[in-house]
């Protein structure tokens, strides 16, 4: 018998994450660097439009890289799938924000890294840097189930400060692959960066991808099928960078990571969730979210593949805790 996410005990999840400690909180852009490393958040999105949340739960913060799978969702939907050739969707091995293209192609190596993510944007439907925002901004907000808002400080150093975006932009142009100016994708991505969302919102995220395209709560199909198990698929491959494989081998839930201490969590058919620490570890997940995420699996039996197993997986979440 599936155990009931409706009656599990987030504020007890919530304490016993809250008593792990350690990395540090991501410093490219002021906004992020003054974050309160105590915070901490978590959210679960059910398919019933049920939405439960801890302390917490309805404090903002920008969403970062979390973004990008709902970024690559619009490009697929507005290009008719065409995205798909454009983009490679093999992980990489490398840092997020690797000035790396695929050999041969000029391709970024997939979404879910900035190469991808500024590639994405800028297929998203949109005449210009204009359009292209209220374009991404009206999709996210479908997905979230309620209208979002950008917070212009966070939009205007991510475009100031990312150099490595801007580099990657150029190399993509000199390859032929980005056919909008470096400038406006980088413009483009940077805002997408800095929609401001909350637990509850983003879990609503997590949970339309979860539900093959239609949100819970407002019953709106955002994306169709199709296009939601292509985004999961790469999110179980490629979303957490050069952890995924660890993280889908042990945790199981097709995930996004971000810098400001978020994760989004879509398990297909089951639930939507998300979780917000600040405090990073090395490959820039937030490390109460890891642990986060790894008790949800076990307690709630997520893991994509437990049930092909049939193993007894309690040793591993009575360690987990400790």
């Amino acid at each position: 018998m599936m155990p009931d996410a409706g009656a599990y005990d987030l504020e007890d999840l919530r304490a016993r994450v809250m008593q792990k400690n350690g990395g540090a909180v991501d410093d490219s852009i002021p906004e992020l660097a003054a974050a309160d490393a105590d915070q901490c958040a978590l959210a679960l999105a059910l398919p019933d439009g049920t939405v439960r949340g801890t302390t917490q739960a309805e404090s903002p913060f920008s969403v970062q890289s979390a973004v990008k799978p709902f970024l690559f969702a619009l490009a697929l939907l507005d290009t008719d799938g065409d995205a798909m050739d454009l983009i490679g969707i093999e992980p990489t091995g490398e840092a997020f924000d690797a000035i790396k293209l695929e050999s041969g192609t000029g391709r970024p190596p997939n979404p879910m890294v900035n190469a991808g993510a500024l590639l994405t944007a800028s297929l998203i439907d949109g005449s210009d840097v204009d359009e292209r925002n209220e374009r991404i901004l009206q999709g996210l907000s479908a997905f979230a189930g309620r209208r979002l808002e950008v917070d212009e400080g966070v939009a205007h150093n991510e475009h100031l400060l990312g150099d490595r975006n801007h580099a990657l932009a150029h190399l993509m142009r000199a390859e032929g692959t980005l056919h909008v100016g470096a400038d406006d994708a980088v413009a483009v991505y940077a805002r997408a960066c800095a929609v401001l969302v909350d637990v509850k919102a983003l879990a609503v995220m997590g949970a339309t991808l979860a539900s093959g395209g239609v949100n819970p709560v407002t019953e709106e199909r955002v994306v169709p099928p199709s296009v939601a198990r292509d985004v999961v698929s790469v999110m179980a491959t490629c979303g957490v960078y050069d952890g995924s494989g660890r993280w889908m081998r042990g945790i199981g839930i097709p995930a996004k990571s971000s810098v400001s201490g978020a994760i989004v969590l879509a398990a297909p058919g089951r639930l939507g969730a998300a979780v917000m620490s600040p405090p990073l570890d090395e490959q820039g997940t937030s490390v109460r979210g890891r642990v986060a995420s790894d008790l949800l699996s076990v307690e709630l039996d997520l893991h994509a593949f437990g049930s092909a197993t049939g193993g007894d997986r309690r040793g591993r979440a009575s360690r987990t805790k400790q």
